[in-house]
């Protein structure tokens, strides 16, 4: 059945034509508002040939760009996966049957769902400090893979069991009725149907990870945006550098999601698959039911 064409109708060609003089309305709108902001700015001075030149030169992105690039691409992919690893772990944790660790895990995945990143960052940061020999660069990327770890692994565990209370009631009983227990059903069958399913919130979780590592900058991380301020006080061109730090979060984003989504195109094949194999299986346990 096509939902669809169920939820509205398919637009006529009046329709379609007046959606179109609305797009270019809209994109003439937000073009003459961009065009008004970069006359002020050239008018200041603020994105003059001159405010543009240190910017193409080899020292800055030698000093600043790419060494910002790496510290947080390397702070956002140690922090996805023990983001990950942690959400699924408590994700299955509020989904067992023992009740002490279904409950202990809701606590700690509300705990940290509630808790701001910049304030565990903090946290962190300051603990380590007093309580540790733990200094420099080594401290603060410290304090940002855990604040983001924390952070994102609770909202991934919320993700994964909303994702499995989502699938049909009938995934679950063909699980039990071939003779897996209510944890197998969960770790075969239920959850890699969830994870196919909620990958793209997971892909925008994703996306979050990369740019919350920005927030490095107020305990002196030296991310991109610490770079990018550095090299815009140096220059004294920040409205120029901060651009150009835009974009290349932007091409970093993009990159995470095209990624992202080749992994979930490769894992809805697999998914597709193994359900077509499940569904096999349930079905000649019916019928071995039905025929004793």
């Amino acid at each position: 059945m096509n939902t669809t064409a169920i939820l509205f109708d398919a637009p006529g060609p009046r329709t379609r034509s007046r959606h179109l003089i609305y797009a270019i309305l809209g994109a003439l709108v937000i073009f003459g508002i961009g065009a008004w902001v970069f006359a002020i700015l050239w008018e200041q001075g603020q994105v003059t040939p001159d405010r543009w030149a240190p910017v193409f030169t080899p020292e800055a992105w030698e000093q600043y760009f790419v060494p910002g690039i790496r510290q947080t691409v390397v702070a956002a992919a140690l922090s996805m996966v023990l983001a990950f690893i942690f959400g699924f772990l408590f994700a299955m944790g509020r989904m067992s049957e023992v009740a002490p660790l279904r409950w202990g895990s809701g606590v700690i995945v509300e705990f940290f769902r509630a808790v701001p990143v910049l304030i565990m960052m903090l946290f962190v940061f300051y603990l380590l400090t007093y309580n540790s020999d733990i200094t420099g660069q080594t401290l603060s990327f410290t304090a940002v893979v855990v604040g983001l770890t924390c952070y994102n692994g609770a909202v991934i565990a919320e993700v994964i069991r909303n994702g499995v209370a989502s699938l049909p009631a009938g995934q679950r009983e063909a699980g039990l009725s071939i003779g897996l227990s209510p944890s197998e059903t969960r770790r075969l069958i239920l959850v890699p149907q969830a994870l196919t399913a909620m990958m793209p919130t997971l892909v925008s979780q994703l996306v979050v990870v990369l740019k919350d590592t920005a927030l490095g900058y107020i305990i002196l991380y030296p991310e991109l945006l610490n770079r990018i301020r550095q090299m815009g006080n140096r220059f004294g061109n920040l409205t120029v550098t901060f651009v150009v730090g835009a974009l290349l979060f932007i091409v970093l984003n993009l990159v995470v999601t095209s990624v992202a989504q080749m992994l979930e195109r490769r894992l809805q094949r697999r998914g597709t698959s193994a359900g077509v194999g499940a569904r096999g299986r349930a079905a000649d346990a019916e019928l071995d039911a039905s025929n004793a």
